[in-house]
């Protein structure tokens, strides 16, 4: 069975990652990391916040995190709730080991706490006939196309941990 054709539309799932990392860099993180893959898998986005602290220069902030973000983006009538039922134990476990690949291409990174994010974004194709307008929950931030309107619904921090899952 043949796959449909692409639309024209933008990629909602790059979309959506660039609001994201937007909305990230506007709260004071640095986006290391943007689609980093490995053979296990891809991490959309991996952000570090360094906390303001009085550390000696050139040393390793102990005060610094970071964080694994996984973002989906998701239409209006989609199958998994506003993608929450996506992040399944398998998706996590791809998660959880591709980061271990990026801490260690980045040992430098090893000793700083990890969390593992969940960003939900909701897009909305924009309708050019009569500015038809549907009520969705307050956005923590938005972006918009031509085509398309996209707001970041909710983040979760430390969404998932996986100590024992990924064995």
């Amino acid at each position: 069975m043949s796959k449909s054709p692409r639309s024209n539309y933008p990629d909602i799932g790059h979309l959506g990652e660039d609001l994201v990392a937007q909305w990230l860099q506007s709260t004071g993180w640095e986006v290391l990391h943007r689609r980093f893959c490995s053979r296990w898998g891809e991490i959309d986005i991996i952000a570090q916040y360094h906390e303001q602290t009085t550390t000696a220069p050139n040393t390793n902030n102990p005060d610094s995190i970071l964080a694994f973000v996984e973002v989906k983006t998701r239409s209006a009538g989609n199958w998994d709730t506003g993608g929450r039922t996506a992040i399944t134990p398998q998706k996590q476990a791809k998660i959880w080991r591709t980061a271990e690949i990026f801490l260690a291409e980045y040992p430098e990174k090893a000793d700083y706490p990890c969390r593992f994010d969940v960003a939900i974004v909701f897009c909305q194709r924009v309708l050019k006939t009569h500015g038809k307008v549907t009520a969705i929950p307050e956005a923590i931030a938005s972006l918009s196309t031509n085509e398309l309107t996209l707001q970041l619904q909710e983040y979760i921090p430390a969404a998932f941990e996986l100590s024992s899952k990924t064995e």
